[in-house]
């Protein structure tokens, strides 16, 4: 009764102990050293687990190649005066053989699909191949100057997008804002294939900032050898068409020929706008004006009213002639005899109309020489005017609507 009784107490307490509590302890081994104490067990073997190679907590950091390194972000900073798009720094292109093979290698059975490796042959495409890894790890190293150097004989070698938008960056950092808006026109020329998707659109984005940043010309000249200059270098001689981004701020445009004028558009350009010129030539007799100190008809007007002053005293003249002539008939036929008032009235009025005559003469020739001396004082005086100066004007255009009315005056001076 009592066997019994212990064996069951027995069973019931191996039941009430947890299931991983009766499983067996792994065995730990132990190591005897030289002077024969015990060595404390490892982790490892205390777990009784195999390390595996390339995991666990206590893997050493690999170093990275240099092949890996040039495809970290770089961290130079971009010029000051452009900034950053929205999205994240974007990456030179990495010098990787994998990498590059979907980017600068072009092969003759491929020719048809990357356009941008046509003609291109396979040592030139080794040597540009060279010469990017090169310029991109000094990309990354900030040595700029030297990176845009490789770059440029990358580019004589092969002329592919993804050197363009490297040397861009590279550009960026050496505050060349207008060649870096070209070399990202040539980037994008063929869409994202040769640059990848993402740093196509990196370079859509710098390309729009590029461009709200510089001034926009647009410069045209008609006249058959004239020179067309842009802050002393030539951009194309006549007849011609410029069209072109500039940094923003003063700039002399200037179009020169031998026997006329140089016409000078200097002016202050900017930025996000787009500026328009027509560069005229004339010669010196074409800058030739002529101007009056008054209107060509003015003195002519003002003789004018002296001879009708004079006319209108001529007319007076003769009516006091008659008056006069009537107050002597009167006399004769009364024998000589004290006139009456109607005969006396004819020689009043002969007399004032007589007044009248001369001071009208006197007045109608004041006025005809003062006519005469404006005539010549109103002779026109020949001045020059600058190229391109135009007159003031105004035009005034109406406005018409549902119910109103108006006008718009412009003023051009």
């Amino acid at each position: 009764m009592s066997r019994s009784a212990v064996a069951l107490s027995l069973l019931l307490a191996l039941e009430s102990v947890p299931a991983w509590a009766r499983e067996p302890a792994p065995r730990t081994g132990t190591a005897k050293t030289s002077r024969g104490m015990k060595k404390k067990p490892t982790a490892s073997k205390a777990t009784g687990k195999t390390k595996l190679p390339g995991t666990g907590a206590s893997k050493r950091k690999r170093k990275p190649t240099a092949a890996e390194a040039a495809q970290a972000p770089s961290d130079a900073p971009l010029s000051s005066s452009l900034p950053m798009p929205p999205p994240p720094t974007p990456r030179a292109v990495e010098p990787q053989q994998e990498q590059a093979s979907s980017t600068l290698e072009g092969s003759p059975s491929g020719a048809d699909e990357r356009p941008w490796a046509q003609g291109i042959s396979k040592a030139d495409q080794d040597a540009s191949l060279a010469l990017f890894g090169e310029g991109n790890v000094l990309l990354k190293e900030s040595i700029f100057v030297r990176a845009v150097e490789k770059y440029r004989q990358a580019l004589a070698r092969w002329d592919h997008p993804a050197i363009h938008y490297n040397l861009a960056l590279a550009l960026m950092n050496l505050d060349q804002p207008v060649e870096v808006h070209e070399h990202l026109v040539a980037a994008l020329r063929f869409g994202p294939a040769p640059l990848e998707k993402e740093k196509y659109e990196y370079a859509r984005n710098y390309k729009t900032l590029v461009e709200k940043q510089l001034a926009r010309v647009d410069i045209t000249c008609a006249t058959p050898g004239a020179t067309v200059t842009l802050d002393g270098q030539t951009l194309f001689v006549a007849p011609g068409r410029y069209e072109a981004l500039v940094r923003p701020g003063a700039h002399s445009i200037v179009a020169t020929m031998a026997g006329y004028v140089p016409s000078d558009q200097s002016r202050t350009l900017l930025p996000g706008e787009t500026t328009t010129l027509d560069l005229k030539l004339f010669t010196s007799d074409d800058l030739i004006r002529y101007k009056r100190r008054w209107s060509a008809a003015m003195p002519w007007l003002v003789m004018g009213a002296g001879v009708a002053v004079a006319g209108g005293s001529t007319f007076l003249h003769l009516q006091s002639r008659d008056h006069f002539r009537a107050f002597e008939s009167g006399i004769t036929q009364c024998g000589g005899c004290v006139p009456p008032a109607a005969v006396a009235d004819e020689r009043s009025q002969g007399n004032l109309m007589q007044t009248g005559a001369i001071a009208g003469y006197a007045v109608g020739g004041a006025v005809i020489v003062t006519g005469a001396v404006l005539a010549v004082l109103n002779q026109p005086k020949p001045y020059r005017i600058e190229p391109g100066q135009e007159a003031a004007a105004v035009q005034v255009t109406p406005l018409l609507g549902a119910g109103s009315g108006g006008a718009v005056a412009t003023f051009r001076f």
